[in-house]
């Protein structure tokens, strides 16, 4: 079973967990995703299946859209709601005039700092397992790129946005920063990505959807085409008489 399948990741589980559980669904060993997201978010992860899954060392530079949700008054050491507090909490009375014209600040090209509790490596150590162990953790500034950061609407304490970004940008980071921007604290409350380079959530299937496929025999419908993954490679159309050469 090779193919391109997006699945809409729902919160609480691992990239990696989403991995087995569509293993477990379609009877398939060979399954892989393209790109993490981190256990509390939620939409668009693309997976590869059978001998698709040799594409994955292609498939690099991505763009991601996202919408999301951050919560102002204190900031924690993970940077998102599953972290402990790292401030006290503050009163705040945002202003979505203000909120927007900092948000627009952070468009373009610059550095940034991941977030310690990350997958970042430290002489070869994930981050995340250094700050569990309360270990220093002294990440450095990386360039990326952020296309758009949009505040959608203020309600209370928390503010909606949307963003477009490069590979390798952290929403998690841009919600800290933020908040130290005005001087209350932040975090991310919760993030749903909407999109991975050319895939939608119009393009992603739950669970049940897959497993309701398999049970009909009609799961490789909801393969997306191969060709969509690596639109900027060259290809070629072979015939089978092209194909009896090609194996030659």
């Amino acid at each position: 079973m090779n193919g391109v399948l997006i699945v809409d990741k729902p919160a609480g589980l691992t990239s990696h967990d989403v991995v087995n559980r569509v293993r477990r669904i379609l009877g398939q060993r060979a399954v892989g995703h393209l790109g993490t997201l981190d256990p509390s978010a939620t939409g668009v992860l693309p997976l590869v299946t059978g001998n698709f899954t040799r594409l994955a060392q292609f498939y690099s530079h991505t763009d991601k859209k996202y919408e999301g949700l951050i919560r102002f008054g204190f900031a924690t050491d993970t940077y998102d709601a599953e972290g402990e507090p790292i401030s006290a909490q503050a009163e705040v009375a945002l202003n979505l005039e203000e909120l927007r014209s900092l948000a627009a600040g952070f468009v373009g090209v610059r550095q940034q700092v991941p977030p310690p509790f990350s997958a970042k490596k430290i002489a070869g150590v994930p981050a995340y397992k250094l700050a569990r162990k309360r270990k220093p953790v002294e990440l450095k500034p990386v360039e990326v790129e952020i296309r758009e950061f949009c505040i959608l609407g203020v309600v209370g304490e928390r503010a909606t946005f949307r963003a477009h970004v490069g590979s390798g940008t952290y929403l998690r980071s841009i919600a800290h920063e933020l908040g130290q921007k005005l001087g209350c604290g932040a975090h991310l409350a919760e993030l749903r990505r909407t999109a991975v380079a050319d895939f939608t959530l119009d393009d992603a299937h739950s669970f049940e959807e897959l497993a309701a496929a398999r049970e009909q025999g009609s799961v490789e419908s909801m393969f997306v085409h191969p060709r969509q993954l690596l639109p900027h490679m060259p290809s070629v159309t072979a015939n089978e008489d092209i194909l009896g050469h090609i194996r030659a």
